[in-house]
C-alpha cells in the first residue's frame, strides 16, 4: 500500500475491531514508539511519573488508577479509555476534559494519534514493558 493511501486509511482503522494491537507493522510500531517519546516527559508505561502509568490504560476508567493524584476534572470525567476516547482526548485534552492538569496541547494529526494509540495498545500486552498486567 502506498504511503499516501496508508496515511488516509490508517486513521479510519482506529475504530475497526481488534486491528491495532496486532495490526501495526513493525515500522508503524516504531513510529508509535517514537511518538511516545513525547509523552515520556510526564508518563511511563509501567510506573507513575508526573502523569499516571500507561500500562493497563485500555478499559480503565479515567482518574481511577489507585494511588495516583488526579485532578478533580479527570476523576469526574466519567470516561473509560478506549481507542476512540483516547483518540478524542489526544486530539485536544483541554477541550475534552476542561480543568485537567495535563498541560499538553494534543496531537493534531490523526495518523500520528493512530500510531501512538496502536503502540500503547501493543506495548501494554508485553510482559517486558508492562510486567504487572
Amino acid at each position: 500500500m502506498t504511503l499516501l493511501l496508508r496515511q488516509a486509511v490508517l486513521p479510519l482503522a482506529i475504530f475497526a475491531g481488534p486491528l491495532l494491537a496486532g495490526g501495526l507493522t513493525p515500522s508503524e510500531r516504531q513510529a508509535g514508539a517514537e511518538l511516545y517519546q513525547r509523552c515520556q516527559g510526564c508518563h511511563a508505561l509501567a510506573y507513575d511519573r508526573t502523569g499516571p502509568r500507561h500500562c493497563g490504560l485500555f478499559g480503565r476508567r479515567a482518574g481511577s488508577l489507585e494511588g495516583y493524584g488526579y485532578s478533580q476534572a479527570m476523576r469526574d470525567a466519567n470516561i473509560v479509555w478506549s481507542r476512540r476516547t483516547l483518540d478524542r482526548f489526544l486530539a485536544g485534552p483541554l477541550e475534552m476534559i476542561p480543568g485537567t492538569t495535563m498541560g499538553y496541547a494534543g496531537i493534531a494529526e490523526p495518523s500520528q494519534r493512530v500510531l501512538l494509540i496502536g503502540y500503547l495498545e501493543w506495548a501494554s500486552t508485553l510482559a517486558t514493558l508492562c510486567p504487572n498486567q
